[in-house]
């Protein structure tokens, strides 16, 4: 008999090292020859798409196209260290140092600006792509391009550093504000069980999340499609059996992994509530979106099934169990 049970799971998370570590983040800006503009960050691309954003969150900083900026990342040799791509920290940590950096690099370039022109104040200067003209007076301008070309013989390049404030908590009380910023997500989703083999089967999802501002929309909803990917491996499929410590299924032939085939068109819905110390109110979600996804599934198999399971992952062998002896209970 196949049933069908709905189950909702919500979660908070909070970003970065926390706990009163140190969570340091550094980017650096450089004018290239012919007015490009260098970010130098050691932001590491492991899919989140931390470049892509990194380059976005310069682009809105500078005033200047995208196109214009040339992103240099994870060379030790060339920039200073971001931090690790870990703890959702790279979007409002390094974004943060990106964005700063890039305001020194503004000021530092406006400095030079006022003394190619002749003005007396850098006030009312205005940068926008490629140049730095007088706002009140706009054919007082001068581009990045010309500036490289005045100053090649030096290296104009600013650093940018930004350290998130976290509490160490109390040893005593456990009290504390060991992360910030927070997010938020919810998931809800629509199973059907088949009582006769154990089969879950996924039919409908929504999903929710929390992300301050989306720096790039499309980036997210990517995330938040690979994070219930990943929640229903480990919830339904991803299985190491161990015993005794020993790894029964240590090949791919016998641990299974969901392919496109198990995944299902999850309803994606991004929440904006930009967070004011954020860049731009961006909030990093790498990890936060694969933890709603399980407490969800496992809520859908109880209203499907009437049976809860604890322990993942929900293998229709575990299921079968579960329900002959809920069964052979209420018989007693």
């Amino acid at each position: 008999m196949k049933k069908r049970g709905v189950g909702l799971g919500v979660s908070f998370y909070g970003t970065g090292y926390g706990n009163g570590f140190p969570d340091v983040s550094n980017a650096e800006v450089q004018l290239l020859e012919g007015g490009k503009v260098g970010i130098f960050v050691g932001a590491t691309e492991v899919g989140q798409g931390a470049k892509t954003a990194m380059i976005q969150i310069g682009a809105e900083a500078l005033n200047m196209d995208h196109k214009d900026i040339v992103l240099v990342s994870e060379d030790t040799s060339q920039m200073m260290d971001s931090g690790t791509a870990a703890a959702t920290r790279q979007t409002y940590n390094t974004g943060n140092a990106v964005k700063i950096a890039c305001e020194n690099f503004n000021k530092r370039l406006f400095d030079l600006a006022k003394v190619e022109l002749g003005l007396n104040s850098t006030a009312g200067l205005v940068a926008q792509d490629g140049d730095i003209y007088l706002g009140i007076f706009p054919q007082k301008r001068i581009s990045y391009k010309d500036l490289s070309e005045k100053y090649k013989d030096d290296i104009i390049r600013v650093v940018g550093s930004f350290t998130a404030q976290t509490v160490k908590m109390d040893d005593e009380t456990g009290q504390g504000a060991p992360y910030w910023p927070y997010t938020f997500n919810a998931c809800m989703v629509l199973v059907e069980v088949d009582t006769n083999t154990g089969r879950v089967e996924l039919l409908k999802a929504a999903f929710a999340q929390d992300v301050g501002r989306a720096v790039n929309p499309s980036l997210v909803k990517g995330q938040m499609d690979g994070g219930f990917a990943m929640s229903l491996g480990y919830t339904l499929f991803e299985d190491l059996a161990l015993e005794n410590g020993v790894m029964k299924n240590r090949k791919f032939s016998k641990y299974l992994l969901p392919t496109s085939m198990d995944m299902i068109d999850v309803e994606n819905i991004i929440i904006e509530d930009p967070e004011s110390t954020a860049p731009y109110g961006a909030k990093g979600i790498g990890e936060p979106v694969t933890i709603p996804i399980g407490p969800a599934i496992l809520n859908a198999i109880y209203d499907a099934s009437g049976v809860r399971i604890f322990n993942l992952p929900v293998t229709p062998e575990k299921l079968m169990k579960a329900l002959r002896e809920s069964e052979e209970s209420e018989a007693i």
